[in-house]
């Protein structure tokens, strides 16, 4: 694994729940193009199921955009990942991110499962989104809140049957760095199979005006180290 920064840019997803945000599928390409010149490594082109508009303008990213990775975010369900990899199969390469919350208020109010059960979820996710591609990404969602034995626990499960990439995901933008810092340091000592870990932290927000689609998130996006933090 080598020690280097990824850019992983969600411009074209979380940049949409800015307020006043709506992309079309040409002002999607547009952004979609300029920062495959600026280099970054992979674009999260959108949410596929969420509407066939979303659908149509990440498969236009997948089909159109040269030179990066591009990733379809998708629920741990496999209506969700059917939808993302039939939006990003034509890309150079595809990627399916997949994602389930793990923190227990998450688990209690908005997925209404215990833990066994979101565990189950994980890695049916993970297994079915192999079938379609070695690229896959699964996520803890709101992991800043999450219990660290509990969150080690689904990790480790979802790496077993098929390892897929690894990111915990911050909510709202709440911890500090040294917050994930203090969050990270302990699942770095688990087992070895967690050496496969990326951290990540949601990026401050960079308004940049752009004509003629004001006020674009362009740098929304999330900076994820594959070298194990320091003490």
């Amino acid at each position: 694994m080598s020690n280097r920064v990824y850019i992983f840019d969600t411009t074209l997803r979380d940049g949409e729940q800015s307020p006043g945000v709506s992309l079309n599928i040409n002002e999607k390409l547009q952004i979609a193009r300029q920062l495959a010149r600026l280099g970054v490594d992979i674009i999260e082109a959108g949410f596929p199921i969420t509407s066939p508009g979303d659908f149509a303008a990440v498969q236009a990213v997948a089909r159109e955009v040269r030179g990066v990775t591009v990733a379809g975010l998708a629920r741990a369900n496999f209506k969700d990942i059917d939808g993302a990899w039939e939006a990003v199969r034509d890309a150079e390469q595809a990627r399916i991110h997949t994602f389930i919350a793990t923190s227990d208020i998450h688990l209690k109010y908005k997925l209404r499962k215990d833990r066994e059960q979101v565990i189950e979820a994980a890695v049916a996710a993970v297994k079915h989104a192999k079938k379609y591609t070695s690229d896959v990404e699964f996520s803890a969602e709101d992991a800043s809140r999450s219990d660290v034995d509990y969150l080690a626990r689904v990790s480790e499960k979802s790496l077993r049957p098929v390892p897929p990439l690894l990111t915990y995901r911050t909510q709202w933008a709440i911890p500090l760095q040294r917050n994930l810092a203090s969050l990270s340091r302990p699942l770095w000592k688990r087992p070895p199979a967690l050496k496969r870990l990326w951290s990540a932290c949601t990026a401050t927000m960079i308004w940049v005006w752009r004509w003629p689609t004001p006020w674009l998130p362009l740098a929304m996006g999330y900076a994820r180290l594959r070298a194990p933090l320091t003490a």
